[in-house]
């Protein structure tokens, strides 16, 4: 009967991992959220808790992703700027330089007032404001040339090119809310209080010098170009925040060179995601991705994940549901947005997922506790899910129950995918 399993649905949940919260009687959003689905599911799993990248480390999704998935990218990674560019389809080449970019609200005298813009700066007045810079950005070399590319909501792309010399993504950050660590992005010990930083070469090499002073030059132009623009003139007249800056973080140069993600696991693999990070993501690993209706529309994508999985071997569901209410300390939102997920994504999965033929694996890419407004680097919980696998006591989908686990704490998110694999055997 073992043998019939050759299918995978894993299903993340972005930030979904929490802390005790006080105002939810120090249980966390979890705990406190009606999941009947999830806990459904839960009744038939082993499970555990898992570190996404590693103790100590509180990872930023892209890295987060590629852990979960099962590949070590501690060492050497190529930056969230390159995987973003990739994702929404600008035109990267090796000697390249790819930032990650915030659309944010500071003061004249650089201080930061909102990395966000509020959450509330629209794709389209995003487009708007890249639009001006693309015409107006003036580098001091002409063989040099810069384009912003907004995606979605306050997110962008800024994209370097230099005829006569290779970039480095040897340069820190000029968002000071993160640190620059073996090309990965870490969330800051303080982000109160900042204000926008040089950016600085990380080493003496032409390239990272170079890299380093286009960057200063297109960011001491942003400002003075955007804060008086008519979109956040007309924000400012509505009592909102104006996105007069661009903070840059997450550089990358070449292109990353991957197993494909099919070869990893001898599996057809196929990714749902709704943001350039996880497309960019699914092309470095070769595998076919669907976006499928807006990021909150949790039943066309529990839909499309049962469509798939008559095609694929591995479907990757990434849900970006409970992450941002997380980063606004919004409890009450985020309660209510893993309800939906339940209801809406889960509930669907329950009528039309065979679990005799199919494993379903649900859990998070990081923590992103109400409590701090950041990734944490507290485990999340797992589920392995199946109607033919023997079974852990876990009777619901959070963080205390998990831990009752068998698997007990897994050291690094690119032990589970293995391990699901070996179960299947």
């Amino acid at each position: 009967m073992r043998s019939s399993l050759n299918k995978i649905v894993f299903v993340i949940l972005d930030g979904v991992g929490d802390k005790p919260i006080p105002q939810l009687n120090y249980t966390t959003t979890l705990e406190s959220a009606l999941t009947p689905n999830l806990d459904y599911f839960a009744r038939k799993s082993s499970g555990g808790l898992v570190y996404s990248v590693g103790k100590g480390f509180a990872p930023e999704s892209d890295v987060a992703v590629y852990s979960m998935l099962g590949y070590k990218v501690k060492e050497g990674y190529v930056g969230r700027g390159v995987i973003e560019g990739l994702g929404s389809g600008l035109d990267f080449k090796d000697g390249d330089l790819a930032l990650r970019g915030n659309f944010s609200t500071v003061r004249e005298d650089m201080t930061i007032v909102d990395r966000r813009v509020g959450r509330s700066l629209t794709s389209k007045e995003a487009k708007a404001l890249s639009n001006v810079l693309n015409e107006n950005i003036k580098l001091s070399n002409q063989g040099k040339s810069v384009v912003v590319k907004a995606t979605i909501g306050h997110r962008c792309v800024v994209l370097f090119k230099a005829k006569d010399i290779m970039l480095s993504d040897q340069i820190t950050n000029t968002d000071p809310a993160y640190m620059k660590v073996h090309g990965m992005g870490v969330v800051a010990s303080s982000t109160e209080g900042l204000k926008v930083a040089k950016c600085e070469p990380l080493n003496e090499t032409k390239e990272a010098k170079v890299s380093a002073q286009l960057v200063n030059e297109f960011t001491e132009q942003v400002f003075t170009l955007l804060d008086k623009h008519p979109v956040n003139n007309r924000r400012r007249s509505e009592g909102k925040l104006p996105g007069n800056m661009i903070l840059l973080r997450d550089a990358g140069s070449t292109i990353p060179k991957l197993t494909p993600l099919e070869k990893y696991y001898g599996l057809k693999p196929v990714i749902i995601a709704d943001m350039p990070v996880e497309i960019g993501i699914a092309k470095t690993l070769n595998a076919e991705v669907f976006t499928v209706g807006s990021p909150l529309d949790f039943k066309s994508k529990a839909e499309k994940t049962l469509d798939l999985i008559k095609d694929f071997g591995l479907v990757y569901t990434h849900l970006k549901g409970p992450d941002e209410p997380g980063h606004d300390g919004d409890y009450m939102a985020k309660k209510k947005v893993i309800e939906e997920i339940d209801e809406k994504f889960f509930g669907s999965l329950r009528q039309g997922l065979d679990l005799d033929e199919v494993l379903l694996v649900v859990s998070s890419d990081h923590a992103t506790p109400c409590t701090l407004k950041a990734h944490s680097d507290d485990p999340v919980p797992f589920i392995i899910a199946s109607e033919v696998l023997s079974r852990d006591k876990i009777c619901r989908f959070t963080e205390k129950e998990c831990s009752k686990g068998r698997f007990g704490v897994l050291k690094e998110g690119s032990m589970l995918l293995p391990l699901v694999k070996s179960l299947m055997k």
